[in-house]
């Protein structure tokens, strides 16, 4: 198991269990304790959990979007095999429109070797497009960048959307569901996925299992809005078929 596995793994526990000890981790993970009290300490400079005597607590409420730290130590396999099915469905010249989050950070990486021109809608997926020499020519919008998400959003944000015209918009989610459709958990995100919907033709959805079936508090949009879901094999049987139903393209990798 590599390091980002463990992290991921301890990170999901922790967020699952409230708190959790050194001794149920190691016994978890397979590793010692020594290493666990190492793991503990990295993710708590992060800011993905808080260090307590003889273990680790969770530093969310209830409801609360998990911070990006923690969540890019979670399903890092499964996004970048999401992240190299959406470049996939992406032709060379197109002009393409990419939301905030973890997966889609995994998707800019590819994307940045590719002849297509990208408007990124977060300040990490502006850094890695814009690094050294790149087949990809970036846009960059405006707006006022969530703290720690990095996230942009607010009315130059929303100015920018409306000013352009997408081929695609590759967009993330805190939940999906068949009944209650695209959701976030921050309504000023929900507003800027609004306004990339409604500025592109193609609505590429890419979401791990764990996203799917799950609402969170700001609604975006129906179902019915989206094209294509790309997600993991671990994906829920019965939401996959719930969503195939309102007419999505489900693809599972």
């Amino acid at each position: 198991m590599s390091n980002a596995q463990r992290h991921g793994m301890i990170a999901q526990a922790v967020r699952e269990s409230g708190r959790i000890t050194v001794q149920e981790l190691a016994a978890l993970t397979g590793a010692s304790e020594m290493t666990i009290r190492r793991d503990l300490d990295a993710l708590a400079a992060q800011g993905a959990l808080e260090r307590v005597r003889g273990g680790a607590r969770t530093l969310l409420l209830r409801g609360q979007e998990p911070p990006f730290s923690l969540r890019a130590h979670e399903a890092v396999d499964a996004k970048r095999r999401i992240a190299a099915e959406v470049s996939s469905l992406i032709a060379d010249g197109e002009t393409v429109l990419l939301d905030s989050g973890t997966t889609c950070l995994e998707i800019a990486r590819l994307l940045r070797q590719r002849p297509v021109t990208v408007m990124p809608l977060s300040l990490q997926a502006v850094r890695v497009l814009g690094e050294g020499p790149a087949a990809a020519t970036l846009m960059v919008p405006g707006g006022q960048p969530r703290a720690a998400e990095g996230a942009l959003t607010g009315p130059l944000t929303l100015a920018s959307l409306a000013a352009l015209r997408f081929d695609t918009a590759v967009m993330g989610c805190c939940g999906l569901s068949a009944t209650e459709g695209l959701t976030a958990y921050d309504l000023d995100d929900a507003a800027v996925k609004k306004a990339g919907i409604a500025s592109t033709r193609r609505i590429i959805v890419a979401a791990d299992a764990g996203k799917l079936g799950h609402t969170a508090y700001a609604y975006v949009g129906p179902a019915t809005l989206l094209h294509t879901l790309v997600t993991d094999t671990s994906a829920p049987a019965d939401e996959v078929t719930a969503l195939e139903g309102t007419g999505i393209i489900v693809k599972a990798v």
